[in-house]
């Protein structure tokens, strides 16, 4: 298990006990804007080391507790294994990691010690760190000692000076080897504080220290304020409560701030950026919760709208970033991340995040502010999405340093036929078009009403069209199920996956084929007990260990169950809720990871995915989806009404939600099920629509 905590763009990514041990494998250190501050964090008394007691971490702060080893001089015990009581804390505001050491004598004599805090500092990229580039690089200046601490600095081959500042109170000595000595001597009973800061600065970018209790609080305020912020929810199902919390929290850490609100990230420890599918998706997730998120995520995504043809960096006029890089690599042109365009599904995303803004608030004036964003993410849909004119959204890289499958799976042997070979591009997604087609339709409605009768009635035509040749073209007869993809050959990619279970959104499937679909993806070769596998355990290419095919992904389940309720598949919803809980019940602090294996539950429990990032942002926002499944609600703008088809799942028997966001306000509802019926209350409703029972 590995420890993070983050606040802004900075964040720590540790070992269990809050350390950075030396030549780690794991990627552990101090991070800020894609560059590795610190690589090494290590500390002992006396030269001897510590023994572990408890370590949690939450949010933007972490709390450790420790006590000493036996130490002896000259063969002589000085003090005794346990003599000190020792805690220490770490938090993160305004881009500086603060550190504190307090160390208790619980023995009857006096104890004189020192501590010994052993640092380093690489400043490396973080594609350097995970082993993908090693191109040019930068020079490390020497260590350079303060009266309060020391300076590391480097000197990017982007230019740009990078250093890192440790000060300490008291006062520390420097040791030969760069290790900063800090004497203590402690009376029985008493207790001494060590205190350590750590500034960064990037170019004229330096941060700035503020008093330490003052950053402490201001630090756990903003994750107070968020958690107060959003609705209230309490149930009968203890883990389901304790998995609501967990992902508000990781939420609210994932956040950054890009000029136009705070937005998430894609996740810890390795995608924290913006990243157009992951931050999309997750602010999708979050419209009940924190609508604000959906708003920021969108004019970010616009500001970064693609404008030009660009090869390297896969950017075509229209299209919608894939991911954006801040370090050193980056920074000398090394990598196409500036940001980078590789993405067919993040432009779709874009336009529906756009719809479920009006459908959950049926504010029209936001729409308008992005009619031109959206007119030209058609026009790369129509254009650069389908250079062939198959009538599908196809991906094909260009950038030589590119992303091979541009879709949300995006692993080399993701996209693979039933034989094992893998799919040739272009290669349209099954997924894709699902996004495609319900983007015409939300976007043919908003264009009406906004008096654009020729782009709705062109839209409209498109969706009409594009169902009609998806219903030929994918659906697999001999397994009553769409084909993952069509690859350049428009042959179908039949190997038996979970993207089409993203297409029950909507009615791009008949009735009989959703319901088909549905009944699949909860049988047993897809559905593994906790959640629905990424491939079938009968085809081929099968693996429960991999990345996409086979592992069990959270937020691929989450768009799956929005098309489960859409669709009236109540039972398979149920199913799917209570394997999710149950899920998130086995891992430490309730938090879903971004993936795990696709063992049967039959099994045991859950196994991990060994680097699976957690926190990741759609892995959180997959509770927020559970709560909208169960309460089943559905805005209706154009209506002026709120339609709630709850269900709750086997092991649930009530749900209270206090100030669920939609309208132009807030909804306050409790659900109870008796005799094997779910009943519904309203005890308050301020949204502006009132609230009817069933679907629109």
């Amino acid at each position: 298990m590995t420890q993070v905590i983050k606040e802004g763009n900075l964040f720590l990514y540790s070992d269990p006990w809050g350390n950075l041990p030396q030549e780690n494998s794991q990627g552990f250190g101090l991070y800020y804007r894609d560059t590795r501050f610190l690589s090494r964090l290590e500390w002992k008394l006396d030269g001897v080391g510590i023994v572990n007691l408890h370590g949690k971490a939450d949010g933007p702060e972490s709390v450790y507790r420790y006590t000493n080893e036996e130490v002896k001089r000259n063969e002589d015990v000085v003090f005794w294994r346990e003599s000190l009581e020792i805690e220490r804390r770490c938090w993160l505001y305004g881009g500086v990691l603060y550190e504190s050491f307090r160390f208790h004598n619980l023995d009857r004599q006096t104890l004189d010690t020192q501590l010994e805090l052993i640092l380093d500092a690489d400043f490396a990229d973080m594609f350097v760190v995970r082993g993908f580039q090693h191109g040019k690089l930068g020079e490390k200046k020497p260590l350079q000692l303060m009266d309060d601490g020391i300076r590391y600095a480097y000197h990017g081959a982007d230019n740009v000076t990078r250093s890192l500042e440790v000060k300490v109170e008291p006062r520390a000595r420097v040791g030969e080897d760069g290790s900063l000595l800090i004497p203590l001597s402690l009376a029985p009973d008493e207790e001494k504080e060590v205190s350590v800061t750590y500034l960064l600065s990037v170019g004229d970018e330096k941060m700035e220290a503020i008093p330490r209790k003052e950053a402490w609080q201001l630090a756990r305020q903003g994750l107070a304020e968020w958690v107060v912020q959003c609705p209230e929810v309490e149930s009968d199902s203890v883990d389901f409560n304790a998995m609501v919390r967990r992902s508000l929290a990781d939420m609210r850490m994932l956040l950054i701030d890009k000029g136009d609100g705070e937005f998430p990230v894609a996740g810890l420890p390795w995608y924290a950026v913006p990243f157009g599918r992951d931050s999309l998706i997750a602010a999708w997730q979050s419209m009940a919760i924190r609508p604000e998120l959906a708003k920021a995520t969108i004019r970010t995504m616009a500001r970064y709208q693609g404008e030009k043809l660009d090869g390297w960096r896969d950017e075509e006029p229209g299209k919608i970033l894939h991911e954006i890089r801040y370090g050193e690599l980056a920074g000398t042109g090394q990598i196409p991340f500036t940001p980078y365009y590789g993405t067919v599904d993040a432009t779709p995303l874009f336009l529906l995040l756009i719809g479920e803004v009006y459908r959950w608030s049926g504010d029209l004036d936001f729409v308008r502010e992005h009619v031109e964003h959206a007119k030209k993410a058609f026009d790369w849909i129509d254009q650069y999405g389908d250079p062939d004119e198959r009538g599908y959204t196809v991906y094909q890289r260009k950038s030589e340093k590119g992303i091979g499958n541009q879709g949300w799976k995006d692993s080399a042997d993701s996209v693979v036929h039933r034989d094992h070979t893998l799919a040739e591009a272009p290669i349209a997604l099954s997924e894709v078009q699902g996004y495609v087609y319900q983007a015409r339709r939300v976007w043919s409605t908003l264009f009406r009403q906004l008096g654009e009768g020729e782009w709705a009635d062109k839209l409209t035509k498109q969706a009409d069209e594009l169902r009609e040749r998806f219903r030929r073209d994918f659906w697999m007869a001999d397994e009553s199920f769409p084909a993952l993809a069509l690859d350049k050959a428009n042959r179908q990619v039949g190997t038996v996956t979970s993207n089409p279970g993203h297409c029950l959104i909507g009615d791009l499937l008949e009735q009989e084929q959703a319901a088909a679909v549905a009944r699949r993806l909860l049988s047993p070769d897809l559905f593994s007990g906790w959640g629905i596998r990424t491939m079938s355990a009968t085809a081929r290419s099968y693996n429960p260990m991999s990345y996409h095919n086979g592992s069990v992904w959270p937020h691929d389940n989450s768009l799956i169950l929005l098309g489960l309720k859409e669709g009236g598949f109540h039972r398979e919803a149920e199913k799917l809720i209570q394997g999710l809980i149950d899920t998130a019940a086995q891992f430490p602090q309730h938090r879903l990871p971004e993936l795990f294996c696709g063992y049967d539950r039959e099994l045991g429990e859950p196994v991990p995915y060994p680097v699976a990032c957690s926190p990741q942002a759609w892995a959180a926002g997959t509770a927020f989806v559970l709560l909208q499944a169960m309460t089943g609600i559905k805005p209706d703008p154009d209506r002026g009404r709120i339609y709630l088809q709850p269900s709750l799942p086997p092991e649930m028997s009530r749900l209270v939600v206090n100030n669920l966001r939609v309208g132009s306000g807030q909804l306050d509802i409790r659900l109870v099920r008796s005799d094997g019926v779910v009943h519904v209350q309203v005890e308050k409703n301020s949204s502006g629509w009132p609230v009817e029972l069933g679907g629109s």
